[in-house]
This record gives structure tokens, sequence and C-alpha cells, in this order.
């Protein structure tokens, strides 16, 4: 069985990116001979998982794939730059060979130093002994003297020279490897190939189809809305990352939600047993009732089947890329458009002062993407250009979506609260009355004249128990509100001229009766 010297290209024609993987396809046309072959595919990423590996050949080719492996090699790169690298490796070489000798040469003149700094002690040593005996070599210890201050100097003198061009080569080799880090990127060690054996009965010419997955893959959904009058453009892309060690060039790409890390295995289940208890009197006597939060949703004008939430719900998304697109292997955010599509929006000033006292413009509209919108960052445009960035939750196809456009700086809304517990005499039912008053100001400058409405939205209780009842107190409200939903929101639309100040007064009762407890 023979095997190809050179290994054959297997580019990269689809990628299907998940949530923190890809599943990579890979394709080529082999020119097969008779007989059983091994054929070296590559190079691919070493990140390669080996055991999702799949080749198969196409069925019109008398063809069999044996064998299919990823074998991997160590190539190190070597203690000096080769001829095809550029000019700039081969500067930052050269200068970290001249820092190495200079580094060298500055410990040796240091020895030198300490050396000639021990001399100088043993001969001032020799002076005093022999000053102190008597004997006097006046001219000799002159000498001596003077030839080892002169050597100290001129090494003192030399250790300086290389020390100030030793930093200056270390600030030049810092400036040319962050230069080199930044313009060039090292080759990968790790390299892997495709070990294919194959057994065709007939020559000629084959397709090979390969697929695997890979780590360090990753894309999040993005979004771009340019609001223009009473028209809304939306572009949804896909942010995308990866770092497998491979380019991706020109390729299909698909992006989906699914998890294949998380485990597929269901639950166990347990016993659940449910046993009745008679109510005691004092239980009878009295009803347990508490204030619970409820979020309001709004899933379209037609109910859909099996619709997922802002996590999927379990249910896989798979979005296209209408066009080929490339990702280079760099680890960055890339931009891949997906879709785009402009409808009709409408825009209001609205305000809600139990969650925030700002006054947002909020533009509403529908999903005419035909594809569901998944929850991401909106870069919001309008008029004036880039205003902020916001947060679209997701969006079924057709169902209305609602978009804030930042907050209102000449607007103010200030919210004050009372409330007052009474009970009747005869029934013995606890009445507890709630006034909340929002003061609205706007804060014009002296060029506006068009007056604006500011819809403000309340909620009052909503009782699910026949002991409870609420009631909105309509002549005390001031003004009277202009609508109120099952749902127990209220809502006013107040206009305001430039410079305008309005007070809306809300008031509401809850009565219980003497059974009720917890209220």
């Amino acid at each position: 069985m023979s095997t190809t010297p050179e290994p054959i290209a297997l580019p990269v024609t689809a990628v299907t990116c998940l949530e923190d993987r890809a599943h990579v396809e890979r394709a080529v046309t082999l020119d097969l001979e008779a007989g059983t072959r091994r054929l070296r595919l590559g190079p691919v990423s070493a990140l390669a998982v080996d055991r999702t590996l799949h080749a198969e050949l196409t069925a019109d080719h008398p063809a069999t794939v044996l064998d299919v492996r990823i074998v991997r090699s160590w190539t190190p790169r070597g203690p000096r730059p080769s001829d095809d690298d550029s000019a700039l490796r081969h500067r930052v070489t050269t200068l970290e060979a001249e820092r190495l000798a200079l580094g060298q040469r500055r410990d040796r003149l240091h020895a030198r130093l300490d050396l000639l700094g021990r001399l100088a002690a043993d001969l001032l040593r020799e002076i005093g002994e022999g000053a102190g005996s008597g004997e006097t070599e006046r001219a000799r210890w002159t000498r001596e003297l003077d030839r080892v201050d002169g050597e100290r100097d001129s090494h003192a003198e030399r250790l300086r020279a290389v020390e100030a061009r030793l930093a200056a080569l270390t600030a030049e080799l810092s400036e040319a490897q962050r230069a080199l880090q930044l313009s060039e990127t090292e080759p990968a060690e790790l390299v892997g190939h495709v070990e294919l054996t194959v057994r065709a009965s007939a020559a000629g010419p084959a397709r090979l189809r390969l697929s695997h997955l890979t780590p360090c893959a990753l894309w999040r959904p993005a979004y771009r809305a340019v609001l223009d009058g009473d028209s809304l453009t939306l572009d949804t892309d896909a942010m995308v990352w990866q770092g497998t060690g491979e380019d991706w060039s020109d390729v299909r790409l698909t992006l989906s939600t699914a998890r294949s890390a998380r485990a597929t295995e269901p639950p166990r289940l347990g016993e659940d047993r449910l046993t009745l208890q008679d109510r005691s009197p004092a239980e009878r006597r009295t009803v347990h009732v508490e204030l619970r939060e409820e979020e309001i949703a709004d899933l379209g004008p037609a109910p859909v089947l099996g619709l997922p939430g802002v996590d999927d719900g379990g249910e896989v998304r798979v979005l296209h890329s209408p066009a080929p697109v490339s990702v280079p292997a760099d680890g960055r955010a890339h931009r891949v458009p997906l879709s785009s599509f402009t409808t009709a929006a409408s825009s209001e000033y609205a305000c809600s002062p139990e969650l925030s006292p700002l006054v947002s413009q909020v533009v509403r509209f529908d999903n005419r993407s035909g594809h569901a919108l998944l929850a991401g960052p909106v870069d919001l445009v309008r008029g004036s250009g880039f205003s902020g960035r916001g947060t679209l939750d997701f969006t079924a196809p057709g169902a209305p979506v609602e978009l804030a456009f930042g907050s209102r700086d000449d607007h103010r809304v200030l919210r004050h609260t009372e409330e007052t517990r009474d009970t009747a005499g005869i029934t013995q039912r606890t009445v507890l009355t709630r006034t909340v008053r929002l003061h609205l100001s706007r804060f014009s400058a002296p060029d506006e004249h068009d007056e604006r409405v500011v819809v403000l939205r309340e909620r009052i209780p909503v009782s699910e128990v026949s002991a409870v009842d609420v009631r909105l107190r309509g002549d005390a409200c001031s003004p009277a509100p202009d609508a109120v939903d099952a749902d127990g929101i209220v809502r006013w639309d107040v206009p305001l001229a430039p410079g305008g100040r309005r007070t809306v007064t809300l008031v509401y009762e809850v009565s219980a009766s003497s059974k009720v407890a917890g209220l």
C-alpha cells in the first residue's frame, strides 16, 4: 500500500457554527488509482475532534473508505530564522544576539573591575605593612598604584558605554518585538493532517466529503436599528469568533442554537404522592392572600406552537448566511450580515414612573424578517446618527417589537404615593385606599413650539379571589384614565406644551372581607 508523499489540499467549504463549537465540512476531488492507497490530506486544524471525524465518497465511483484518522505532528520553530522569514523577524533575531553578547561583555567587565578592586586593596595593605616595618619603595608603589587606577578608570568607562548601549538596545528590541507581534502571527507548532485509506476497484476521479467538530468557535446575534421618520430598518447580523488555527475562506456559513454539549438523557422520574387532608375550622374561616408580581408577555397576533423563549427553550433555531463569508482565525469578532427588512413603525414618548422616572421614546413595529429574532444587543441609529445601544428580546416571526431609543432629558416625572386603611363597622371589611400622584414637567428650548403627548402608565392590583375586590375610583382620578386593560395597566395620554406642567392623580380601593388574611 503506497502513501502520497505530498499532502492534498482539503479546504473548508461549509461551517455550521454552534454556541461554543463549529461543525466543519470539507470537500475535494481525488484522482484515485485502482487498488488500496493511503492518502495524506491537509493540513487541518489540530483542534479537530477525532471521534467526530467522518469521511464519505460519492456513490457513483467504485471506491470504499477503509480508515480515516487525524495525525498530528510537532514542528517547533528553529533557534535561527529561515530564509522565508521577514526582515523584521531577522532584525529581532540580530538584536537578541547583540543583547546577549553585550550582557556577557558587561559581566566580564564587572568581574575585571572587582578583581582590580581587590588588587588595589592588596597593594594598599602591602604599602601599610612596609611603611610600618621601615621599608620604603616609593617608586614601585607609585607605579603600581597608577597602573591599577588607570585600568580601573578605563574599564569603568567601557562598562558605562556597554550599559548605555545595552539600554538603548533593549528599548529598540522591545519596539521591534511589539511590531512583530502586531504584524505577524506565529505559525501553529502543532499541525494536523488527515490520513485516508481508500480501496478503489477502478481508476478515476471521486468526490470526497469530510466533516468534524472543532472547538474555539462561537457566535452571538447582534442588530442595528435605523429609525427614519415613520419607518424602521432592522439589520440582523451574527458576531462570529473563531480561533481554530485555520481561516474560513468563502464558506457557506450556518448559525445554529443547538447545544451539543448538554446531556441528552432525560431526568429520572420519582414518585410524587398527593394526599388529601380536611381543613380545620380556623382554616375554613380564613382566606390567605398575597401580592404576586407577574410579567405580561405578548407572543404576537397568532399563537405559535412550540414557541421558544429567549434561550430557544430547547428548540433549535437555524439561520443561514445569504452569501459566502470569510472569517479569519484571529479570535476577534467578525460581523456577518444575515437579513434586513424595512417596516412601518409607530413612536411614542412613554413613562412608567413606578419603574423609572425617565421619559423614553419607544418605537413599535412588527417582526418582518421571516425568522425569530433572538435576544441580543441593538445599535440604535436615527437622524442625528448613532444614539446608543439597546437590547432586543426574543421575538417570534410577525410578533410586535418594542425598542427604546433613549430617554428625554427635557422631561421630569415625580411620583408620590399615599395609603390609608379603614374598617367598616357592620361588614367588618378592610378598605385599603391608595392615592398615586404623578407630577410631569417639560423643560423646552426657546425654539420649541410643538405640543408633545406623553403616555403615562401605572398599574393597579388584579384580584383572583372573590373575597378581595379592587375598584378604580374614577371620580377621584384627575384626569380620568384614557384606558384600563384587563391586566390592571392604567394609561393616560398627557399633552404637554413647551414649558408645561401637569399633575395626574390615580386613586383605587382594595376591599377585603374579614376572613382575608395577609392583605
